[in-house]
């Protein structure tokens, strides 16, 4: 199965949207996944100027990549994030993305309000609208408190509607939820609509996660499962490195190529 395969910009968290296209097109990518979370890496953002946000369209054109997903973590449990979210709905949209990426609380900022899946359920609901206006898939990210598959299906169920399905993230389950991945994703695997392939080394509460094929995950067996499901969701590669992070700009342009590599090495085609 041929698939859509990304470089999240998030990759390059600590260097510029810039240098991200241009190691994400050097080493042989044609997607990327553009990153705006709020407090960790704001690679665009909405309150960047319009000139700003026009200028990057026109570097990602020159640079040969499509940006099929934009992540924009807002803490969704909090009804004061709704507008905020609302905002990264309509610049995914100006980016002409299919995806947007939320966990269900703040990914990288302390929340504010914490609340029941029932609640959480309600305020996706407000937010279904804007996803059909501009198009969009909102996937929900196993992170956190919400670690695994198994409980993100149960609000995509409550939720019930096709524009919102669940972001796997492949070392989200091992450091956040301890879990055993096969598993967990035969419990989702039909409302997962977008994988983040994310390596993991070390301890599972270990901040270790290096190019892929350089960790523990089997990559082959989660591909292997998603295509036996006929499911042939984007996937986003992510790699987070160490606490430390890494030495320079070329260790994380060789971590991209290296994945790439990879997963040539395993028979994906994109």
């Amino acid at each position: 199965m041929k698939r859509v395969v990304a470089v999240n910009s998030n990759t390059y968290h600590g260097y510029s949207l810039q240098d991200a296209i241009a190691g994400t097109n050097s080493a042989g990518f044609k997607y990327i996944e553009l990153t705006a979370t709020e407090g960790w890496t704001e690679h665009i953002f909405p309150t960047m100027s319009f000139k700003y946000l026009c200028d990057v369209k026109d570097q990602l054109k020159a640079g040969g990549l499509e940006p099929i997903t934009m992540s924009g973590h807002c803490n969704l449990m909090d009804s004061e994030r709704l507008k905020d979210f609302i905002l990264n709905i309509k610049l995914a949209g100006f980016f002409g993305c299919k995806y947007i990426i939320s966990s269900v609380g703040e990914a990288h900022i302390n929340d504010n309000a914490v609340t029941s899946d029932d609640v959480v359920s309600q305020h996706i609901k407000q937010i279904v609208p804007y996803l059909e206006e501009y198009d969009l898939t909102l996937c929900m990210e196993n992170h956190g408190k919400h670690a695994t598959g198994k409980l993100l299906k149960n609000i995509i169920k409550s939720v019930a509607s096709p524009r919102v399905l669940i972001n796997y993230d492949t070392a989200n389950a091992v450091y956040y939820g301890n879990v055993d991945i096969p598993e967990d994703l035969d419990l989702c695997i039909g409302m997962v609509g977008h994988v983040h392939l994310k390596d993991k080394a070390g301890k599972y509460n270990e901040w270790n996660f290096p190019a892929l094929g350089k960790g523990q995950i089997d990559f082959k067996t989660i591909i292997d499962k998603l295509e036996r499901a006929d499911n042939d969701c984007p996937l986003s590669i992510e790699i987070e490195f160490t606490k430390d992070g890494p030495q320079d700009l070329d260790e994380v342009n060789r971590a991209v190529k290296d994945s790439y590599d990879y997963l040539k090495h395993l028979g994906l085609e994109f």
